[in-house]
Formats: structure tokens, sequence, C-alpha cells
């Protein structure tokens, strides 16, 4: 049996007159959207509701499933511990999904609370799913829950995912709906949870309006700055959902759309009008194209290197057709960052030289960015296509003091009694020199109190378009 209804919901808390207490009145158009889907939803009346939430307990290398009987929580953290529920889990269904994409090389776990007792977790109800559920219990209760947390992932795989649900379903003969359960930017406002950023408005009137025309590759495409400065919890879920509707041609219906609090509450729901070829190549290729056809070959290096040592647990032993003789034939410190979402995923560099060329430096320090920088877990090969590649290349420290220093132009070097700690320029929120000298003293382990030699450098940065 196909899914028989598509939606997206957010999840405000404030939105439940019990945490709102009349505030929630100001959000009306949502309540009242958020009504009109309950009762569509009870006219339907699935035998389950799939729900994806960016809220219950994440994983950043899986997409987390909770496999037991029932699931209980609360919005205690909201401060009204009495709006509570338990809804029975799908286990069937949730491990017919697991075991498809289990399959397909999709990373899944499927949590009990016994497993989570391993990460000092317990296993509850989020509001993500809890607010949606809130409503729809109103006019239906006879239901059981697949509840899934995003990760992480590649969009690729994200969609993927989608797929599978859309095929465990159809298995498994199931009277089901799907609910991406997301909000939309937190920046729109200044005196909203987030600082405010023109990137908010935009990402949600590009997002809203590409579901609305079902416009699936627009939303793949959408520019990238725009999504990591959006503030939005609610794309991933949405992705998955889309790959839910891989073969459809369908029509977005938004039902209400407010940013009263400084945050974009979207209600959609999406009607099927036809069939469409899978578009899963067309976005694998989408993604990987960006990520190939750099022009840099800076960043196109790192980006190989890390790559290959992924695929055959060696380095390069070859330099590339397309490196520079400025890069094979210059010595420079070098440092390569990686980031996903926007958020640092690796960095590590070279103040000075320790090999040959600035090309080997860019093929060592990329592989030990991605797997040897004790900060984070190593990368793994799925997360290649979310990585960006950023290569910063040092010019030669020389003396200085705090007169000299700018934190926009100049990195700094700080040294003392066989300690040295460095910090490159131009990092956001570091504004003031004071602050440039602070970290990197901390870094150092040398105390403000103790004498110590300050360099400076500028990089010339190297970024993936």
């Amino acid at each position: 049996m196909k899914i028989q209804g598509f939606y997206l919901l957010p999840h405000p808390p404030i939105i439940i007159p019990e945490v709102g207490t009349g505030e929630e009145r100001k959000i009306k158009n949502t309540g009242n959207a958020f009504r009109e889907i309950a009762k569509e939803v009870q006219q339907k009346a699935p035998h389950t509701i799939i729900l994806i939430t960016p809220h219950g307990t994440m994983f950043n290398d899986a997409i987390n499933l909770v496999y037991e009987d029932t699931l209980r929580g609360s919005l205690k953290q909201f401060g009204v511990p009495n709006v509570k529920m338990e809804v029975k889990i799908n286990k069937s269904l949730t491990n017919k999904i697991f075991e498809i994409a289990r399959e397909e090389n999709i990373p899944a776990v499927m949590s009990t609370k016994e497993f989570l007792k391993d990460y000092n977790i317990s296993l509850s109800l989020d509001h993500g799913a809890m607010v949606p559920l809130y409503f729809i219990n109103q006019y239906y209760t006879d239901y059981t829950l697949v509840h899934i947390t995003y990760s992480p992932l590649s969009v690729v795989e994200l969609y993927q995912f989608g797929m599978e649900i859309k095929r465990a379903v159809e298995e498994s003969n199931e009277k089901t709906i799907i609910i991406a359960s997301g909000d939309l930017s937190h920046r729109l406002k200044d005196e909203g949870p987030y600082d405010y950023s023109p990137f908010g408005e935009k990402f949600d009137n590009e997002f809203l309006h590409h579901l609305q025309e079902g416009d699936v590759m627009n939303v793949f495409k959408m520019d990238k700055k725009t999504v990591q400065n959006a503030g939005e919890c609610g794309r991933r879920s949405v992705l998955i959902m889309l790959g839910a509707l891989d073969r459809s041609a369908f029509k977005g219906h938004l039902l209400s759309y407010e940013k009263t609090f400084g945050v974009g509450y979207g209600i959609m729901r999406f009607e099927i009008t036809g069939d469409e070829d899978s578009r899963l190549e067309t976005i694998k290729n989408l993604s990987y194209e960006k990520k190939q056809n750099q022009k840099d070959p800076y960043v196109k290096l790192a980006r190989d290197s890390l790559t290959s040592y992924l695929e055959t647990g060696k380095f390069l032993d070859k330099i590339p057709s397309y490196v520079t003789s400025e890069m094979r034939n210059t010595k420079r410190g070098v440092f390569v960052s990686l980031k996903k979402d926007g958020e640092l995923r690796g960095c590590i560099g070279t103040i000075f030289p320790a090999t040959s060329s600035i090309a080997h430096e860019i093929i060592r320090n990329a592989v030990e960015a991605g797997i040897h920088d004790p900060r984070f877990y190593p990368v793994e090969a799925h997360e290649l296509l979310d990585i960006d590649f950023s290569v910063d290349v040092l010019t030669e420290p020389e003396k200085a003091d705090k007169s000299t220093l700018d934190p926009k132009e100049y990195g700094v070097i700080v040294r003392s009694k066989g300690r040295t700690g460095l910090l490159l320029p131009d990092l956001e929120g570091i504004d003031t020199i004071e602050k440039q000298i602070d970290i990197a003293l901390k870094k150092a382990g040398i105390q403000p109190s103790e004498q110590y030699d300050i360099e400076r450098f500028r990089v010339i940065r190297h970024r993936e378009e």
C-alpha cells in the first residue's frame, strides 16, 4: 500500500495552550492549520504515523529509529509536566525500514532503553514529535508510531533513506502517513532565539516556494551559504520525506506560514499529481559534480587526498597533473580545514613546512585533518559530499608586537619556553587583538602573565566554490 499522506509540520511548544498561556494566539493561523491537518489525518485513519524529528536522540553517523513497545514523553522542559503522552511503536515496520536501510548501506540504528544506557541517554518522546501529535490526538488516536531522528548524513543518503521508507511501507502493506517535523529559520528577527540574519527569510521563501512547486532539484541546489546561515531544523526531515516521494510528481499546498516569534513555522500538505522517473541519480550527480568540478587546485588536491586515503588506506603517491608548478616547487606551512554544514569537522596544519612542497603539505595535512584531529571522530567516506575543504597557505612568520597585529589580516603565533600557540586570521567571532592573543595563549598553555614572543603571518586562503 502506498503512503497515504505527506506533511511538513513545525513543532513550536508555545502553540500548546498549556505552554503558551495565551501567547499561542499570536500564531493562530498555525494553530488553525494544525487542526485542519489533524482532521485530515482523522479522515485518512492511518494505522501508522511515520514521524521524522530533529529533536530525538541524534547520532552523528546513523539515523535513529526507536525500537521499544511504547514511547513516553512530556513537555516538562517547557514548564508543563502535565502535558504528556504515550504512543505505541510499530516495531514491525520500524524493523523493516531498518533492515532495508542496512541492505542499501545507509547508516541506521534501532534504539532501545538498554542500548541508550551505554550513552547515558534516556529514551523519551521529544517535542519535535509531541507538538504535531498533540493536535492529531485531539481528533484521532488509533495509530502506532515509527519514530525517526535524522542524522547529519549526506543529502543523498537522507533522500535514499526516504526511498527505503517508501519501499518498506509498500512491501508491508501498511496504511501510513509521513510527517516531516521541523521549524524553518530561527533567525528572522533580532528578538528571535538566534541572531538575525538576512539569510533566514531568504531560506524560508526559497525553500517553501520550491516545495510548493514540487521542484525537488532546486531544493537540493539551494545556495549553501543561505542554508548554513538560516538556522533551521526542518530541512533534513524534508529531504527524507522527499525521498519517500521519489518517482512522484507533486505540489505543496501551504496552509500557513508565520514568523511572529522570529522562527518560521510552515505547515504544508503535499498532493501527488502523477508519476516521474526516480530523481536519485540526478541528485547524486548534482552533489558529486559540485564537489569534483573545483577549479582551485589547492582545495581540489585536499579533497582528492582525503578521498583517496579513505578509499585505499594510503596517501596519494603521485602528484595529479592539475597541480601548479608553484605548488610543486615551493615550501610553505599549510593548514587544511574541513567544515560540515558550516561547523568545523577537522583542522590540522603546519606553521613551517614539514615536507618538500606545498602539494605534499596539502596531501599530508588533508588526511591528518580528516583522520587524526583529536577533537573529532575520523571522517567517513559517506560524509565527503557534505564536507567543504579550505586550504590556508602561510607566509613566513615575522616578529611582531600587539600594536602591529590585526586579527582580520594577520594570524598570530605565540611562543614561550618551547610552547607554541597559533591562530589563523579572519576567524568568525575573533575581532579584537586581545581575544586573538588570549586564544593563542590558551592553545599553547601559556599564562598571560608569562613572558612570550609574538609573530604574525598572512595566509592565502583557498575555499571550495
